[in-house]
Order: C-alpha cells, then sequence, then structure tokens
C-alpha cells in the first residue's frame, strides 16, 4: 500500500491509532466486566503513552520484521494480495501483541516483580485473540481504506 516513507508514516499513525484505541477500549471491558460509554473518552489517557510506543515499535522494528518474515513464509511474487495483507497483519500482530502487552503490563498494571512474568503471560494471552481479529476484520480493512482515499490517484495521472 505506501509506496514512500511519508506514505508510510501516514499509514502507520493511522494504524496504530486505531489499534491502541480498539485495544485499550477492550481491556478497559475485561478491567470493568463490560462496556461503558466512559472508556471511549478514557482510552485516550492512555493513548498518548500507549500510542508513541506502538509508533515506534511498528514503524522503525516491527514494520520491515513482519514483511520479512511474511515474505519468507509466502512468495509475494506469486500469492493473492489478500495473503500478503493478511499473513503480513497476522504477522505484525504475532510481534506486536506481547510486546505492548508488556508495556501495559509495566506502565498500567504494575504487578510485584514476583508477578510480573505471569501477569505479562496473562495480558498477552487475552489481549492475542481480540488484536488479531480487531486487525484482520476492522482495523486494517478501515486503515487500508482511509488511506486509499487520502492517496487516491486521479485517472490520467
Amino acid at each position: 500500500m505506501p509506496r514512500t516513507k511519508g506514505q508510510e508514516l501516514i499509514f502507520t499513525i493511522l494504524m496504530v491509532f486505531v489499534m491502541v484505541y480498539g485495544m485499550i477500549i477492550y481491556n478497559m471491558c475485561l478491567e470493568t466486566g463490560g462496556m461503558q460509554n466512559s472508556h471511549f473518552v478514557n482510552a485516550f489517557h492512555e493513548m498518548w503513552f500507549m500510542g508513541p510506543i506502538a509508533f515506534v515499535l511498528d514503524f522503525f522494528l516491527y514494520g520491515h520484521l513482519s514483511k520479512w518474515i511474511a515474505f519468507r513464509t509466502i512468495d509475494p511474487k506469486s500469492s493473492q494480495p489478500i495473503l500478503i495483507v493478511l499473513t503480513i497483519s497476522a504477522v505484525t500482530v504475532c510481534l506486536m501483541c506481547p510486546t505492548m502487552s508488556l508495556a501495559a503490563t509495566l506502565l498500567i498494571k504494575q504487578p510485584e516483580w514476583s508477578r510480573l512474568a505471569v501477569t505479562w503471560m496473562e495480558t498477552t494471552v487475552k489481549n492475542f485473540p481480540m488484536a488479531l481479529c480487531w486487525q484482520i476484520f476492522l482495523a486494517g480493512p478501515l486503515v487500508r481504506k482511509i488511506f486509499r482515499l487520502i492517496f487516491m490517484r486521479q485517472k490520467g495521472n
């Protein structure tokens, strides 16, 4: 999708916003036992520090690593475009989810050191199914649609 560094920057910002915002709301729902209207506003209180962490990880490390791993799993020249998108998305979630769960464990949950590993593992296990579904079925398609609208090329150019 992105063809330039500038486009990659915009795409990453959009994806990070949608993914992190959705996952923060999801974790608030887990913590409170259900969905509340206040979660949609309160999620922004965690976005200011979780968003930049996700951006740095995705833009500078995992974005490239995800493609590298994906293209060793499938052949980008002979694979269907949807398979390429889904493989990159799945690999990205496999890398980002444990790392972001660690960040949330340290910065938000703040367990005692003796419980750090189990709290991180529990957080990752709870987050992974939602992160994968959120990425595949909502965030990915929505961000790609918005990205195409922003960078739509006029015919004849």
